[in-house]
């Protein structure tokens, strides 16, 4: 039986053999040494040489097959064995889920099992605070009203100032860009005619008892 048959990358190529070993949990790796391959590979690369420049578009496909040949077979085999007896030094394998992790990582040494079988007991208590830190967060921001100030039914009116338009806040008395009086300060204000004294609103232009400009 050969370990790591699911989670491998078999890295080989026409010069040698080479394989990446993957943890099961974090994907955190081991790449064999390169063993290079020396049993046919002359002859074999010769050939789809031959055939690549013999027949460029007819004899591709044979080429392909040959190199093929060359990193196949059964020193291809014995070459993923002796990778694989390297690569389980550097792994450990949980009994419970048969699982193949990295020890310095996913490997609860106490229990003897990966820790998604067996997680760490100070790993997980401070995982599960946090993760109920932020459900309780959820839950009392949105038991918070953040709207009760807002006008909905916009019974207020947007109101800008009555200068240079800039939007203002409710209850700003001056704009903040050029400071000139809101229309509600304004309004507060008693105004009387320049020549008669006669009392005014603060919008009119002329006074209704002598007619005169303001």
């Amino acid at each position: 039986m050969i370990q790591f048959v699911a989670n491998h990358d078999d890295l080989s190529t026409d010069k040698g053999f080479q394989f990446k070993f993957y943890c099961d949990k974090c994907r955190n790796g081991h790449m064999s040494r390169f063993q290079p391959n020396a049993v046919g590979i002359a002859g074999s690369l010769l050939t789809a040489a031959g055939s690549l420049f013999g027949g460029m578009f007819h004899q591709a496909g044979n080429a392909a097959y040959h190199v093929q040949r060359a990193i196949g077979g059964k020193a291809h085999d014995e070459a993923l064995e002796k990778a694989v007896l390297e690569g389980k030094q550097h792994f450990k394998q949980c009994t419970r889920c048969g699982h193949w992790v990295c020890p310095d990582v996913c490997w609860n040494s106490k229990a003897g099992l990966c820790e998604d079988c067996a997680p760490d007991e100070h790993e997980e208590l401070a995982a599960q605070q946090a993760l109920a830190g932020r459900e309780q967060i959820y839950t009392k921001t949105r038991a918070q009203d953040y709207t009760k100030e807002l006008d909905f039914l916009n019974r207020g009116g947007i109101v800008q100032c009555q200068s240079c338009n800039t939007k203002l806040n409710p209850g700003q008395k001056f704009c903040p860009q050029c400071g000139t009086p809101s229309a509600a300060v304004a309004q507060a204000k008693e105004k009387f005619c320049v020549d008669c004294g006669t009392t005014m609103k603060a919008d009119q232009r002329f006074c209704a008892e002598c007619g005169a400009k303001q």
